[in-house]
């Protein structure tokens, strides 16, 4: 019997780069690059203007708790309202204040006014990032054929982490260039900029008009903020802490490894090679196997990050530095991008922008404190005791997927936007 050809597309039709189409994903990489650059930017102009290391950690410290107060109420926010109208005003604010905490450090302000504009880039900071993941991952549920939806969403996870790594590798880098080629505030002017044009393109981009279909008219969630509090959450917000922590203790130690080898501005080249493996292999989850679960791949690949980390203990050359970075890699990638998966299978109905953002946040509230105390402990006690925290880091990370793996016994539901 001939059926009439079917006027909908098949379901294997509907890819994800169909529905979001490609701009959508060159505004929204570009977009994230400033937030990259912004931590590096602070601590290099504040050391450059001020002449303080220690003004400058803490400056940079004061972007991450900004960041860390602001960020799921922003989150927040954009559930309720929608991302366009949260994001045009972010554009406009964070690209302000960068310009005003650049005038701050060069005039003759105090450095409580330093710490305070500071506070502020990060409290304005647009939270791209995390933005995307929600918008993606509402696509998928409200578009996609439920039968695709957790490849795709492993999929995407993996690509989002793996355009995070990228920026946050090669945003040091155009800071540096920046800096050494032109001026220290080249780098904010740079981000100031590209925040204004591709922050606002990202926020009037037509997919920031969607508001989850279960939000109610007056934009209230189905459920309760309450739900964001559960344990089966939080361990996910202590991994992804944990993985933040990681990556501020780790560059701070090895900024400090190659420091006494006389070449610290190499640390950000060794530190590459962690971060081009961790990419690579991020983007790999999404092709493993779905008898490999989500909590055993957490554990499985959290526990070769800390079997990396151990050998920074007995690190003595730069060649066992480099094998080490290259087995942590394999580890960080997956862990992350199994963290976000795990995110956005438990976030609350009409909340995934929230838990985005709390994810999001802990990563910067991680780095932050990663990167300070490893900083003083490296100035005070030296390389090898500095050595210790990425280990202690990635203990943290495993730990929680071992608690994790108990709140895991049943399969976590779909995400749902």
């Amino acid at each position: 019997m001939t059926h009439a050809p079917s006027q909908t597309p098949a379901p294997a039709e509907q890819t994800l780069l169909r529905i979001a189409g490609l701009p959508y994903f060159l505004i929204a990489f570009v977009a994230r690059l400033p937030f990259a650059m912004m931590v590096v930017g602070v601590l290099t102009v504040v050391v450059s203007a001020r002449g303080s290391l220690s003004l400058g950690g803490l400056t940079s410290a004061a972007v991450g708790v900004g960041t860390a107060c602001f960020g799921p109420l922003l989150g927040a926010a954009a559930d309720r309202f929608g991302q366009r109208t949260v994001l045009a005003v972010l554009a406009v604010a964070n690209g302000a204040m960068l310009v005003l905490f650049t005038v701050v450090v060069y005039g003759a302000a105090a450095d409580p006014f330093v710490l305070l504009s500071a506070f502020g880039i990060g409290a304005t900071a647009p939270q791209v990032a995390p933005m995307s993941r929600s918008r993606l991952v509402t696509m998928i549920t409200e578009r996609m054929p439920e039968a695709v939806r957790p490849r795709t969403i492993s999929g995407t996870m993996a690509y989002e982490s793996a355009a995070d790594e990228t920026v946050f590798v090669f945003g040091p880098f155009l800071v540096g260039v920046l800096a050494s080629a032109i001026a220290p505030w080249a780098p904010l002017a740079c981000a100031a900029v590209l925040t204004v044009a591709f922050v606002g393109a990202f926020a009037l981009h037509p997919s920031a008009r969607a508001i989850s279909i279960h939000r109610s008219a007056d934009g209230t969630a189905p459920s309760a903020a309450s739900e964001l509090f559960a344990p089966a959450l939080l361990v996910v917000v202590l991994g992804v802490v944990g993985v933040g922590l990681f990556f501020g203790t780790m560059l701070t130690a090895l900024t400090s490894f190659m420091a006494d080898r006389g070449v610290p501005e190499q640390a950000g080249l060794l530190y590459g090679v962690m971060g081009v493996g961790s990419a690579v292999l991020a983007l790999g989850v999404a092709w493993l196997p779905p008898r490999f679960s989500l909590r055993a791949r957490w554990l499985a690949f959290a526990g070769i990050l800390l079997a990396g980390s151990v050998l920074l203990l007995v690190v003595d050359s730069v060649g066992l530095m480099i094998v080490a970075l290259a087995i942590m890699g394999v580890g960080i990638g997956p862990t992350l991008v199994t963290q976000y998966s795990f995110g956005a299978a438990r976030a609350p109905l009409g909340r995934s922008a929230t838990v985005m953002t709390m994810l999001g946040s802990g990563i910067v509230v991680g780095q932050s404190i990663g990167a300070a105390v490893t900083g003083e402990l490296a100035e005070s006690a030296g390389t090898p005791t500095a050595l210790l925290l990425p280990v202690i880091a990635a203990c943290v990370a495993f730990a929680a997927g071992l608690a994790n793996w108990r709140l895991s016994a049943v399969r976590p539901r779909s995400a749902r936007g």
